[in-house]
């Protein structure tokens, strides 16, 4: 090949690592990048109308594919309001490659126009980054970003890119293989500590599984639902591990922590064995830290080793890939027939147990006459396709989604768990859109969240992305009220949302179709009418501005804790 510019090398990478979406916006820094992306006809790029709606996009496109997202923005203000997305994708764990661009090296820390130190600034929100300063490196620079966003605990890395090195010319050569000395992810699990795992398990009386998002970034969905059927020990998921477990599944015990279920909370709670796996032990998980897990041994396995014994002591640590360790130890306790007979016998009181705790206390409400968020979510589940893509906002609806709708499958729940981001689901929808253009995708969003990202409507009218928000329309920033009237004597401190604009015009005005509803009798056929619009759409559910998120643990409580209804 030719001599070729670093712009035109880029791409080049980009295709050596089977890119077929980039989400972004343009601006100086990045002009000859953009100028060669108009004759790529292999690429497609997405133009969001604000960078962190992009890396969101991004973001969502990666956790429904299982692929790398890619993003792509210009310097100073561009990639800084990066940052946000970058640190929601880092928080759970999400790969991302994310391309910002600098002013010439010649230039850098001379505060020019529009630069930004994006390397000092991201460094505690990535997995890695680079700063390209000499246009040879390039290749090799965006094959290990790839390499190290997608291998061990996931994450985003940024690669900054200076205008004048993306001028430079190259012979172009892309590297077949990786060698950073520094960087080994261990995948096979310590066989010693599975054993031992394995004996400790099939003595335990009161075990109980606790599966995180790790599950869902390993592909080890199958694995876990083998493990737990071959054992019978209950399970139960965090946040970002729901789907991985299907909820339909007996042993399910739904979601674990601050707005869990009474049955998981009560289990952990009076566990005997304890077995993490993919999850890092939140402190929306946990709760009050001494309480947690009191009578349990824990055994926890992790493909990072810097989260094994950061918040909780684990008395049995694996560090590994969740699919390669569950594996070993489905193949090593197939080989234990007698013991697991045993063990099937000695925990049937104990699944008895935690059945009683589901039937004293289920997830409830009531439905009379203003409409229940909660209602809605449970119709959303009804009527739309079981293969659906659902993202939240973060708040009140992003708890009873994850509470109402039962998720049978990984990779169709995107929400922002760690960093709690509003504004992250419409642009995260967006993003899964991208990826499977046939599938029905929804947002369900708070009347405060949609607005943090509100203008991303245009991108989906433009590029014609069906996706559907469910705007659950309280008149608050509900969660925040919700803790303002439990905490603060109702004392609604700038928790009211009385100025928010008119859905249905603002939909229409962006060329989207709105809906309102304000009667229950009407939920049904309007999430129906919404389906069969081809393109996006605004639901505006008018729901009860005062229905709190049960159950719910105190900050600072042992999660068996809880207020419940």
């Amino acid at each position: 090949m030719s001599k070729i510019t670093g712009a035109q090398a880029l791409i080049e990478c980009l295709r050596c690592e089977g890119v077929k979406h980039i989400f972004g916006y343009p601006g100086g820094a990045v002009l000859d990048i953009f100028d060669v992306i108009m004759d790529v006809d292999d690429i497609e790029f997405i133009l969001s109308r604000h960078e962190q709606g992009a890396v969101h996009a991004a973001d969502g496109y990666a956790r429904a594919s299982g692929r790398v997202g890619v993003c792509l923005v210009t310097s100073g203000p561009g990639a800084t309001n990066t940052v946000t997305g970058i640190a929601t994708a880092y928080m759970d764990s999400v790969p991302l490659v994310v391309f910002t661009g600098q002013v010439s090296t010649n230039l850098i820390g001379n505060d020019a126009f529009q630069e930004a130190d994006i390397v000092g600034i991201t460094r505690p929100c990535t997995k890695h980054n680079y700063l390209v300063k000499d246009v040879s490196d390039l290749p090799r620079v965006v094959k290990e970003a790839f390499y190290i966003a997608n291998t061990g605990r996931s994450g985003p890395v940024l690669v900054d890119l200076p205008k004048d090195v993306m001028k430079c010319t190259m012979n172009f050569k892309y590297p077949e293989k990786i060698e950073l000395e520094s960087y080994c992810p261990t995948y096979k699990g310590h066989l010693g500590q599975i054993k031992r795992i394995v004996n400790l398990l099939l003595k335990s009386k009161k075990p109980v599984i606790y599966a995180g998002g790790g599950i869902i970034h390993a592909g080890a969905s199958d694995e876990l639902i083998e493990f737990a059927r071959l054992t019978h020990i209950p399970v139960t998921t965090t946040l970002m591990g729901m789907g991985a477990f299907p909820a339909s599944e007996p042993l399910y015990l739904g979601m674990l922590g601050m707005h869990g279920t009474y049955c998981a909370n009560m289990a952990v709670t009076d566990a005997d064995c304890l077995i993490a796996i993919g999850s890092r032990f939140d402190d929306r998980v946990t709760g009050k830290i001494d309480e947690f897990a009191p009578k349990a041994k824990i055994i926890h396995i992790d493909i990072d080793p810097t989260s094994i014994s950061k918040s909780v002591k684990v008395d049995l640590p694996v560090v590994g890939d969740c699919k390669v360790v569950l594996t070993e130890m489905i193949s090593l306790l197939k080989q234990r027939q007698q013991d697991l007979a045993a063990l099937h016998d000695r925990i049937r009181n104990w699944n008895e147990s935690i059945r009683e705790w589901k039937e004293k206390q289920p997830l409830k409400y009531v439905q009379k006459d203003l409409i229940k968020p909660q209602y809605v979510i449970e119709m959303i589940d009804k009527l739309i396709p079981d293969d659906a893509i659902v993202a939240t906002e973060v708040g009140q609806n992003q708890m009873w989604t994850a509470q109402f709708y039962k998720f049978e499958k990984p990779r169709l729940f995107l929400t922002s768990g760690g960093l709690g981001t509003m504004g992250y689901g419409f642009p995260a929808a967006i993003g899964a859109q991208v990826a499977f253009p046939g599938r029905t995708v929804v947002d369900v969003a708070g009347d405060g969240s949609i607005q943090m990202n509100i203008q991303e409507l245009t991108t989906a009218v433009q590029y014609n992305l069906p996706v559907k928000i469910m705007i659950l329309n309280n008149g608050y920033l509900g969660m925040v009220r919700q803790w303002q009237s439990f905490f603060y004597q109702k004392r609604y401190s700038y928790t009211a949302m009385r100025n928010s604009p008119d859905f249905v015009k603002l939909a229409e005005a962006y060329g989207a179709a709105g809906i309102r509803v304000e009667n229950p009798e009407d939920v049904q056929k309007a999430i129906r009418q919404a389906l069969a619009i081809k393109g996006p759409v605004f639901i505006d559910f008018i729901v009860d501005s005062e229905e709190d998120v049960y159950p719910m643990v105190p900050s600072g409580s042992p999660i068996n804790n809880m207020l419940l209804v």
